[in-house]
């Protein structure tokens, strides 16, 4: 089995036709093209922007050109070509008012608005999951794949945080809902016949709330983007989405205390506040183009990662560039920053446990550029779409062999079981 595929459970991977490993990648083989022959939905819970889970969209894209995509909100501006270069297709929400601007505020609808998809004529329907994606009605003859970036963290693991961070009417709203939402999520985790982890962190949560086994497969890092640079500005960089739950105010503040200097690129809810909050040394830039914040990963003296991920793409692109990181010891860190020379873990989601990394990363020696290199290698784009053409394999071999026994065999079956 290559590196990035982890089965969890031994009758599943018992079910692949042929062994992961021997399954091969080569773009003209049989098997490729019996992929391509197939008629495919792929199901993304939102389509506004393009952070890591589109990043994973994007590849399977390419994997089934000819693929509908379904979504609950569509927003083509924001999508890449190889994105609007495919039929999308949104649910009911996308229709709703200003949905491009609040879908997240439509989130209890979206339950019932994938059950009005209409997928029937599909033979393989993948789903994306960190928000409502996996509750489509799949045909009872297809295969359904759900590629599962996290449980939904704001009724799962990360309830009680995002419940705090809410005003005080929504307070009292919120735990209704996401009390409904999560048994509808629970239920729909049995209308999956195979669940894929972009970490190991996820797949334990996927045992932990759904009762379900997962492949783990690491999503596409676009790491020949990046190259090894040979100049260090000598700045610290903060790169991610400005939200409460990634801790971007504990990179600031860290910084602030410790008088380094400290680069914040990035949009979002706590942009303002964190103008507010930034000293002398720390400069906050907000969104930046692609070539900018490239500049950025590979002249940084290290790249700060405060927040716990699922897995989190952005550390790997600084590994890309040969740049070490200092991150949270928790979730998706632990699986690619943990294997980086030079890189420092800290325990817990504190100031005080950041600047105590921050200092004893002052005393280390500069890890050689190009061994950091090599651990993102690990999570290419040609590794994901490899792994993932062996998943979908397995995944259709699995259900060809459980609809093979003759229905005399399956009443035995029973009848032995129940005696």
């Amino acid at each position: 089995m290559p590196p990035g595929v982890s089965a969890h459970h031994p009758v599943e991977k018992d079910h692949f036709h042929r062994p992961l490993a021997d399954l091969g990648d080569s773009a003209g083989s049989d098997r490729d093209i019996t992929l391509r022959d197939l008629n495919v939905a792929l199901v993304h819970y939102w389509l506004v922007g393009m952070r890591g889970g589109e990043k994973v969209l994007e590849s399977l894209c390419s994997l089934f050109p000819r693929a509908v995509i379904f979504t609950h909100v569509y927003d083509p501006n924001n999508v890449s070509d190889v994105i609007r270069r495919h039929v999308v297709k949104q649910t009911f929400v996308g229709s709703l008012p200003f949905a491009r601007r609040w879908y997240k505020h439509y989130l209890p609808l979206m339950p019932l608005a994938l059950e009005q998809l209409d997928l029937r004529g599909y033979d393989l329907v993948i789903t994306l999951e960190s928000g409502p994606a996996k509750g489509i009605l799949a045909p009872v003859d297809s295969t359904h794949i759900c590629y599962c970036h996290t449980p939904m963290r704001y009724i799962w693991n990360m309830y009680h945080d995002y419940l705090k961070s809410t005003g005080v009417l929504r307070r009292m709203l919120v735990p209704w809902i996401a009390h409904r939402l999560r048994q509808w999520d629970l239920s729909t985790a049995a209308r999956v016949d195979c669940f894929v982890a972009n970490s190991q962190a996820t797949a334990a949560r996927i045992r932990r709330f759904y009762g379900r086994e997962s492949l783990v497969v690491y999503p596409p890092v676009d790491v020949d983007s990046f190259d090894l640079c040979n100049e260090c500005s000598g700045e610290f960089l903060y790169v991610d989405e400005l939200v409460p739950y990634k801790r971007p105010d504990l990179a600031v503040e860290a910084c602030n205390r410790l008088g380094l200097p400290l680069v914040v690129v990035g949009g979002g809810e706590m942009l303002d506040e964190l103008r507010r909050m930034a000293g002398p040394t720390v400069k906050v830039l907000g969104r930046q183009p692609f070539p900018v914040l490239r500049q950025y990963l590979m002249r940084c003296r290290a790249l700060l990662f405060p927040g716990e991920e699922d897995f989190g793409i952005v550390p790997v692109e600084a590994l890309a560039c040969g740049r070490p990181v200092i991150a949270l010891g928790r979730g998706g860190a632990l699986e690619t920053v943990g294997h980086a020379p030079g890189c420092v873990l800290y325990d817990e989601p504190s100031l005080e446990a950041l600047v105590a990394a921050l200092q004893r990363f002052l005393t280390l020696p500069p890890p050689p550029p190009s061994a950091l290199r090599a651990v993102a290698q690990r999570f290419s784009r040609q590794r994901f779409l490899r792994e993932m053409r062996q998943v979908i394999s397995g995944a259709l071999s699995a259900r060809a062999l459980e609809e093979a026994p003759s229905l005399p065999e399956r009443w035995a079956g029973v009848w032995v079981s129940g005696t």
